[in-house]
């Protein structure tokens, strides 16, 4: 016997006024709360943009060819989506909704489209650029709690440019995974490693998101930087760079990743610290203290943060998993 499902609401006689409702009418057969809240607001925003707009049918249609080549540029070491997120502001808005820091915290930055899941374990002291033309870079970090506790065994992925301002993934003949690498904090929450002194580098602009951007008259410009992802059990996850003082794209990164606490200065080694741990005298040094938050902490801050946005906007919500939801009781 064939399974009975519910009636589809009857649409009404279809106006640019009352499509919308309508749409939110069919899609609120779903069950699940957050997934109708998501497309109710979608839709709304969508439909309101349309019509604020007067949106034309070329221009839609030029969308639609947009967000087309826009995944047809993706590929497993090339993630245009992500590209395209970051551009608009939109990965770091949503890193800060979902990882609110409390104070003294490490703040996060953008992810970036190029993180592989292929780079090699590394040592302490490991090294983790073989390009002869990048300048030396020692790297000496620790991790700690808001109370200045190390934080042991916490994996640390590391990931930067070549001296030319590419990553590994962006060279044709790419034979394996390079500058970059994962470590582990010790004992006393501390890590380093070798590597090259960052670049300043352009996001690729032969693909969609770069044409944009030309339209735009925006540069696409990235300011010298290395990234970390930093987790561990129990403690919130962490995405993040440090950018290097002084670059001349410090203040216009097209993908808005810089914040005035990740923006450090890289200082010549000394006589000590190069005997200690092996570099050129020549060479620089990185220092940087990363502080993380517990999951606990950051999940009572984003809740009270989502508590507090939906007041301030008028609605009655609930959180439901630490999302909001509706609050129909």
């Amino acid at each position: 016997m064939a399974e009975r499902t519910p009636p589809t609401p009857e649409l009404l006689d279809l106006t640019i006024d009352n499509i919308t409702p309508n749409t939110i009418r069919i899609n609120s057969q779903c069950e699940d709360t957050r997934l109708r809240y998501l497309m109710e607001r979608l839709v709304t925003h969508l439909h309101d943009f349309a019509r604020e707009t007067r949106l034309s049918t070329a221009e839609w249609a030029a969308a639609v060819e947009f967000l087309t080549r826009t995944g047809q540029t993706c590929s497993d070491v090339r993630q245009e989506f992500i590209l395209l997120s970051d551009v608009l502001g939109l990965s770091l808005l949503v890193d800060a909704v979902n990882h609110p820091k409390p104070a003294s915290c490490t703040e996060g930055s953008v992810l970036g489209p190029f993180h592989t899941h292929d780079a090699p374990a590394v040592g302490a002291g490991g090294v983790l650029s073989a390009d002869p033309a990048g300048e030396p870079l020692l790297v000496l970090c620790t991790v700690r709690d808001r109370d200045g506790r190390p934080i042991p065994d916490v994996k640390v992925d590391i990931w930067e440019t070549d001296a030319s301002g590419h990553y590994d993934v962006q060279h044709a003949d790419r034979g394996g995974p390079s500058e970059r690498g994962v470590m582990r904090s010790d004992a006393d929450g501390a890590f380093w490693f070798k590597a090259i002194t960052p670049v300043s580098y352009p996001i690729p602009t032969d693909g969609p998101v770069g044409k944009l951007l030309q339209k735009l008259g925006r540069h696409p410009w990235r300011p010298a930087h290395m990234h970390f992802m930093l987790e561990k059990p129990g403690w919130d996850h962490l995405i993040t760079a440090v950018y290097v003082r002084g670059d001349p794209y410090e203040k216009t990164d097209a993908v808005f990743g810089v914040k005035q606490s990740l923006i450090v200065d890289l200082e010549p080694v000394d006589e000590v610290t190069a005997v200690k741990y092996g570099v050129e005298p020549e060479s620089k040094v990185l220092r940087q203290e990363f502080v993380l938050a517990s999951e606990k902490e950051t999940a009572e801050l984003r809740d009270k943060n989502a508590l507090e946005a939906m007041r301030s906007l008028g609605l009655s919500m609930k959180l439901v998993d630490h999302l909001p939801v509706p609050d129909l009781d």
